[in-house]
């Protein structure tokens, strides 16, 4: 894709859009509260795609940049989908510097899993393993100030 641009500066990213997109358009952070954004933003390293100075896609990597990540809140704008901008961001996450030593990443997909495996993602080795506690309502609740 010609024209995109890649970058992890967080000043740069359109945070009314990213947060409209979650909140709004996507199954997975629907609901999702400004202030609980704006928080988990300032706890993941961002990677923000950018095309002609405007945002059209996202993703944030949540780690403790030495063994472990886990990849979430991923995607691109429908009107800029299937052009490579997807790829051109996992690329990107997967180069950075910050996360060459990791030895996993985690992530969670209902839809994207061939996306992923192109990438190479695969199922979970050893998921009797692994373990969750859910508690969905969280995410949503504003915190008082």
């Amino acid at each position: 894709m010609s024209g995109l641009t890649i970058s992890t500066d967080p000043a740069l990213l359109d945070r009314e859009m990213i947060h409209h997109y979650l909140s709004q358009l996507s199954h997975w952070a629907r609901g999702m509260s400004r202030t609980t954004l704006e928080r988990a933003l300032s706890h993941s390293l961002v990677f923000g795609a950018y095309e002609g100075g405007k945002q059209i896609g996202f993703a944030r990597v949540i780690t403790d940049h030495a063994t472990f990540a886990y990849l979430s809140d991923v995607f691109i704008v429908p009107e800029a989908r299937g052009k490579g901008a997807g790829r051109a961001l996992l690329h990107a996450m997967l180069e950075h510097p910050d996360l060459q030593d990791l030895r996993r990443f985690l992530l969670v997909s209902r839809d994207a899993r061939p996306f992923y495996a192109r990438l190479g993602f695969s199922p979970l080795n050893g998921v009797e393993r692994y373990m969750e506690l859910t508690r969905r309502r969280v995410a949503t609740l504003e915190i008082a100030a």
